[in-house]
């Protein structure tokens, strides 16, 4: 496995179990780069918890989203825990995003690099529809990347099937970081815009996610390995 593929997967440690999680991410560093920690872990485990997963750098994933200043002092609150990425959603606002990137630079060159989280994979266009939003989900996606990545946020979380989409419209600088992957054969689960890791890559995907897929296998270290040799 080369470094190059290992650096491409992001493995979710979706449980409020500690020991678990820990025991996923002892299995699974050597195949990724990074540890995904979101709501389901941090609101049952807090600041202790993140610190308590080692072995890969965090990518602590609460997409927050709030008025500015709620944003800013949450993002401030979280900077000694030293995430390497931490998300937030587009949807707040240029002012909002502005707030948390204030915020995060008082980390100075050790700060997280902030995600703005575009249209969930778990939206389809019925379900964008749905909450009043008219266009598709690729148009409600670069129209929140372009406002975000503007705003100071330094990528994008984004289904695979925009990652082109973004590539075209705004180049290879921005961070675009994949959720909605599932291996070839994998359920789909409650995601509605999915690619394999393979196709993601392909795309022009920088970073892949995978929660379920890995963590559910009868061995999660042997499926992460197979996804990551899959991208090499």
């Amino acid at each position: 496995m080369t470094d190059a593929s290992r650096q491409r997967l992001i493995v979710a440690l979706d449980s409020t179990d500690i020991d678990r999680a820990r025991g996923w991410a002892e299995a699974v560093a050597p195949s990724c780069g990074l540890l995904k920690l979101g709501l389901e872990f941090f609101l049952a485990n807090g600041a202790a918890g993140v610190r308590a997963i080692t072995g890969r750098p965090i990518f602590l994933d609460l997409k927050l989203h709030d008025i500015p200043n709620t944003v800013a002092g949450a993002v401030r609150a979280v900077l000694p825990l030293a995430p390497a990425m931490l998300t937030l959603h587009a949807a707040g606002g240029a002012a909002m995003i502005e707030a948390a990137r204030l915020a995060a630079a008082a980390a100075g060159a050790g700060r997280p690099r902030l995600l703005a989280v575009t249209v969930l994979t778990s939206l389809d266009a019925a379900a964008l529809a749905a909450t009043g939003v008219a266009d598709s989900p690729s148009q409600q996606v670069l129209r929140l990347g372009r406002l975000a990545l503007a705003a100071g946020a330094d990528g994008l979380v984004c289904s695979p099937h925009e990652v082109v989409l973004l590539r075209d419209a705004l180049g290879e600088a921005p961070i675009l970081v994949v959720p909605g992957i599932r291996p070839a054969g994998a359920a789909a689960g409650d995601q509605a815009r999915t690619m394999t890791p393979e196709q993601a890559v392909t795309a022009g995907a920088d970073w892949i996610v995978v929660g379920r897929p890995i963590t559910a296998a009868p061995d999660p270290a042997a499926a992460a390995a197979a996804i990551a040799t899959a991208i090499a």
